[in-house]
């Protein structure tokens, strides 16, 4: 085949692997043959270059709490165009957006704004280092947090080298991690509050932080449980560590975040993603004593904080449009279509009689090819024909018009409503059929 009769995708592949590793920026878009290349996108629906339009619920990695384009956000960040994009002075709209966010939550005294939720997490553990001024930290096996060194620890753990169920081993994601990263990093089960106290009490006085997500997308998109979370803070508490929550996706999950489902109060929270208005974004809020190591006029600076680009003008103002947009009333309605979803795929998994589940929380969810849902990510993990089935479904939906998340998960934006959940659970529905009858 030559270029000129490749359809526009393929041939701008070609283009792409001769200038980017792989061809791409970020793996997520990669799909075989090629990657697919968007041309335009409004509301809930994106259309490619080839003009094929598709209703979108993976918005971006969950990014995207009001679609594509949404009037409001382009009004305003049109006008800020207009006046700048970056200064080396401060402006206005980070107060007021800082001001925005901490008034969605009583819980927070202080907040900082970054660029990305890999930033945030890992300005909150600096922070927490800074203030404790201990090390080592401790995180949840399979979860993501990012692409810094300590944080991304064990989030691609396999079976061949994931250690025993009790003492999960501290596992690279990158080649050439050092050492030292791994034997800092303690890896804890999700869930499990026994094993998980066991582990951190053979580390006491040595950690800064315990560090998790409440619904962690890659550990099976299921809430934790209330006593999973109580143990986390009264160890945290008694041990003199800090509890740090990373809400860069579950932060949509309730007007002030998903921490909010239980009766806690992190040390520190991690935010991005849905807070940028679709602009890389991410912020860490928590209480005034911890957050006060990166107060540039303190007496002794704990930890020097700058970026560049943190707190951009462009960002504020389609972060603080879309807040303002997200309303407790927005918020309840996502949640509640997302509910929709997971009853109609849950209906459609007993008509079928395929082996499938759904867990998820907020306005998102995601679909299991396993009998029960699962509680932590070894139970996760699919089976090689799960994962051959999983890819079978991603790719049946992408052909009946739908965007998911590579792991059979889904977002719900704003401009989406009953119709357009109604439409995803009736093609789930025949999906599961062709792979009953696989």
């Amino acid at each position: 085949m030559t270029v000129e009769t490749m359809s526009k995708s393929a041939a701008l592949y070609e283009r792409a692997k001769r200038v980017l590793p792989g061809g791409v920026s970020r793996n997520t878009v990669l799909r075989s043959p090629h990657p697919y290349y968007a041309a335009h996108a409004a509301g809930c629906r994106v259309t490619d270059i080839e003009g094929v339009e598709r209703i979108d619920f993976a918005n971006n990695m969950a990014s995207l709490i009001h679609g594509h384009s949404h009037p409001a956000v382009v009004a305003a960040v049109t006008e800020q165009l207009g006046r700048g994009t970056a200064y080396t002075l401060a402006t206005e709209v980070e107060v007021a957006f800082a001001e925005h966010l901490l008034s969605r939550n009583d819980q927070f005294d202080k907040l900082r704004f970054v660029n990305s939720g890999t930033e945030a997490t890992m300005t909150a553990v600096k922070a927490a280092r800074a203030f404790t001024g201990r090390s080592k930290i401790a995180k949840v096996e399979g979860a993501y947090h990012g692409q810094y060194d300590y944080t991304e620890v064990s989030q691609t753990a396999s079976p061949k080298n994931w250690g025993s169920a009790d003492h999960p081993a501290s596992v690279p994601v990158a080649s050439g991690t050092p050492k030292a990263v791994l034997d800092d990093v303690v890896v804890i089960p999700f869930d499990d509050p026994e094993y998980a106290v066991a582990i951190l009490d053979e580390h006491r006085g040595e950690l800064a932080a315990v560090l998790f997500d409440l619904m962690p997308h890659r550990v099976g998109l299921r809430p934790a449980g209330a006593e999973f979370v109580k143990a986390m803070r009264d160890w945290t508490r008694a041990d003199g560590s800090l509890l740090i929550i990373d809400e860069v996706i579950t932060f949509r999950s309730t007007y002030g975040g998903a921490h909010t489902w239980y009766d806690l109060t992190p040390d520190l929270v991690a935010m991005g993603k849905l807070i940028g208005g679709g602009f890389p974004v991410g912020a860490i809020a928590g209480r005034d004593e911890v957050m006060e190591v990166m107060n540039p006029l303190a007496d002794v600076v704990l930890f020097p904080h700058s970026g560049t680009f943190s707190a951009n003008p462009v960002t504020m103002t389609a972060g603080l449009t879309t807040m303002e947009l997200f309303d407790r009333v927005a918020v309840d309605r996502v949640n509640g279509l997302a509910r929709r979803a997971m009853d109609g795929i849950t209906a459609a998994i007993a008509a079928t009689g395929v082996t499938a589940c759904v867990t998820g929380g907020g306005s998102m969810f995601r679909v299991h090819l396993k009998e029960q849902p699962p509680h932590n990510y070894r139970e996760a993990y699919p089976t090689p024909l799960q994962k051959r089935q999983l890819e079978m479904l991603l790719e049946h939906l992408w052909d009946e018009g739908f965007i998911m998340i590579n792991t059979l998960s889904a977002t719900i934006s704003t401009p989406m409503g009953e119709a357009e959940i109604d439409a995803l659970v009736a093609a789930m529905e025949r999906g599961f059929r062709k792979l009953a009858s696989a």
